[in-house]
């Protein structure tokens, strides 16, 4: 189905917002957030550096991985990964910001669990829609979409699980630093469980009419 270069506009930029809403929210709430947001509040607690900072850094390391992988440089690609990080990490680390100085800590314990789940959900959902827009993608996500259409015959939840082993391995040698695990709990959980499966369900039932644009088997 043809849609009109604003209606994409008006779905990449919802899914930026949602996306970094989502993370702010389980990364504020502290009860587990998506594994590379929580490898980033990990590094942050080793490395003297601001979480948006490392959030670009990270970014930008998985874009020389995108590149390998594909095995070869595409200027465009990578304009983009990096157009994507400016706003998604400056926003994360805005909103957090707010929903802190909201107490949004103070809420009853099974309202934030339920809330970081529904973070989570956020998150696949903007995933799903940028993906499918497909103009530009967090590295992070472009990782997870080279690996489901190269190498999983477009299996949301495979490639998620195979692109989450790299924050799980920051995770355990930031544990091992520090002695503490930081932004880990229910919602990393539910994320490492159910994020790809929710990436699905949302290609399917949120705005169903929008397909992946120009995805090929190698991408």
């Amino acid at each position: 189905m043809y849609f009109s270069k604003l209606k994409l506009l008006e779905y990449f930029i919802l899914s930026i917002v949602l996306n970094s809403l989502g993370n702010a929210i389980t990364v504020s709430l502290n009860l587990g957030s998506a594994l590379w947001t929580a490898s980033a509040v990990n590094l942050s607690n080793v490395l003297p550096v601001s979480l948006s900072f490392l959030l670009f850094i990270l970014g930008a390391t998985v874009i020389v991985v995108n590149a390998i992988i594909l095995k070869k440089i595409n200027i465009k690609r990578i304009l983009g990964n990096l157009i994507f990080m400016f706003p998604f990490s400056y926003l994360v680390g805005e909103i957090t910001k707010v929903l802190l100085k909201m107490e949004i800590l103070k809420l009853n314990t099974l309202f934030c669990v339920i809330l970081d789940c529904l973070g989570i959900v956020l998150i696949s959902v903007a995933i799903s829609l940028y993906q499918r827009v497909n103009w530009m993608l967090h590295p992070v996500d472009d990782l997870m979409q080279i690996m489901r259409f190269k190498f999983f015959n477009g299996n949301s939840t495979i490639a998620q699980i195979v692109s989450f082993l790299p924050p799980v391995i920051i995770i355990i040698i930031s544990a091992l630093d520090i002695h503490h695990i930081y932004a880990v709990n229910i919602g990393t959980i539910f994320a490492l469980a159910f994020q790809g499966p929710l990436v699905g369900l949302a290609d399917k039932y949120i705005f169903p009419r929008l397909k992946h644009r120009g995805v090929s088997g190698s991408k």
